[in-house]
């Protein structure tokens, strides 16, 4: 019996006497070549692999006949049939297949910790731990086999969602009527970008979002901008509806009713699904190995928003440095692939260009992004903010802010109208 800790020779022969015993396991199996590490069994299995694509019928002969004059060179039939023979039961398949795949997992984590050891010897240490982390990620799922584009699955997940009441929003909800109306909620898989000039109140607004969705469903935020505890006390002031002035200073502004609603604010917060991230020098890979680390906690069956505060503070490739449209390009299509990996909603918050600052009308446009057209590609739905009161501090309109939704891959676009209660950095829905 082998000891080592990076195979087992008596796992992977009851893996590969299972099949022989009941070839229509392979159907169920999830298993590649390369996660077996012995050579003879790689091989059996390859064969195996091939006689299933071809709809043949797994078992000793047509094993031994797909092998042909290689068979000799694996042990010959005799092999065959001393390794089917020492499976007690086929019953334990899916044990010895997850089996084979915890060891693949220990070998390529020791082959890839190994390359990292000899590239930081010499090379850019940023890129060597940003691959590294990138490589790691994967291991969990390596050698999954695909789907090779098959929809009936698809087809059957659809059925299923057809027949659940999903009520009146099919996403993640905002919070306000008429943007619900318009967007039928955030929706999975999606990267919404969210852009204003600085001071309009995007990440007010974005805090908003969060914290609407962490009631029922989970909001991570990663705020590259703003401290944890800044965030809090942001967060705090709206839920509690405090003075945004007050909190700074509660030992002497606060008064009793002030103590009474940040107390009611805090115990509301502390039971929502939030969390808040604020590590400096955030890249993509950082964020989405924290998201699918809370993907896994959570399951299927909790819904995600991330928040990102904001997209151009991302850390880039650093062999782009220099090339700023390349570098947000690469980030913007790195959080749509995330989102669509990890099946969760992905607000990015972005700057917009001072163009917006030379025209007659204030009002965004797609072209004002900043820094990459990549993100108005990417992007399943673009909004931008905007306040009369902003550029005009005689405008009738004070506290109103439009929501302009410029793009919507899966619906309309339009405009909502939201009372911006400054002092609390709170949305409600504009009446009037």
């Amino acid at each position: 019996m082998n000891k080592s800790p990076y195979y087992s020779l008596e796992v992977e022969e009851a893996f590969i006497g299972s099949l022989l015993l009941d070839g229509e396991l392979i159907k169920e199996c999830t298993i590649i070549p390369e996660q077996l590490y012995v050579q003879r069994l790689k091989t059996i299995f390859t064969f195996m692999v091939s006689l299933a694509k071809k709809g043949k019928p797994i078992d000793m002969v047509s094993v031994a006949e797909e092998a042909g004059n290689e068979l000799f060179q694996l042990g010959g039939g005799s092999y065959l049939v001393a390794i089917s023979g020492s499976v007690p039961s086929t019953a334990n398949f899916h044990y010895y297949e997850e089996t084979v795949k915890e060891y693949f997992r220990k070998r390529k984590t020791v082959e890839i910790a190994h390359r990292i050891k000899q590239e930081a010897e010499e090379g850019d240490i940023e890129i060597i731990l940003r691959d590294g982390i990138s490589h790691l990620q994967q291991v969990e799922d390596h050698g999954a086999v695909p789907d090779q584009g098959d929809i009936k699955n698809g087809l059957i997940d659809l059925y299923q969602e057809c027949e659940k009441d999903l009520g009146d929003l099919g996403g993640i909800p905002s919070g306000f009527t008429m943007l619900d109306q318009l967007t039928g909620g955030f929706q999975e898989s999606d990267l919404v970008v969210i852009g204003a000039r600085p001071s309009v109140g995007k990440t007010a607004f974005a805090l908003n979002l969060a914290l609407q969705a962490a009631k029922d469903d989970v909001s991570i935020i990663f705020s590259l901008e703003m401290a944890k505890k800044q965030l809090l006390k942001r967060a705090v002031s709206q839920v509690g509806e405090v003075s945004s002035v007050k909190i700074r200073n509660p030992y002497r502004l606060f008064e009793e009713q002030d103590w009474n609603q940040l107390h009611k604010a805090m115990a509301t917060l502390s039971e929502l699904n939030l969390h808040i991230f604020d590590q400096g020098g955030m890249d993509v890979s950082f964020i989405h190995s924290n998201v699918r680390k809370l993907r896994r906690k959570y399951g299927e069956e909790k819904r995600i928003l991330v928040l990102i505060d904001y997209l151009q503070l991302i850390q880039g490739d650093s062999r782009l440095r220099g090339n700023r449209v390349a570098e947000i390009s690469e980030i913007s299509r790195a959080l749509k692939q995330m989102a669509k990996e990890l099946n969760v909603v992905v607000i990015a918050l972005s700057q917009l260009s001072r163009a917006v600052e030379n025209r007659q009308d204030k009002r965004p446009m797609l072209s004002d992004l900043r820094d990459s057209g990549q993100i108005e590609q990417d992007s399943d739905l673009i909004a931008f903010l905007y306040r009369d009161d902003y550029y005009d501090q005689q405008s009738k309109e004070k506290d109103r802010i439009e929501i302009i939704l410029a793009k919507q891959r899966n619906g309309p676009v339009g405009t909502v109208h939201l009372r911006f209660q400054k002092e609390f950095g709170r949305f409600e829905e504009w009446v009037g």
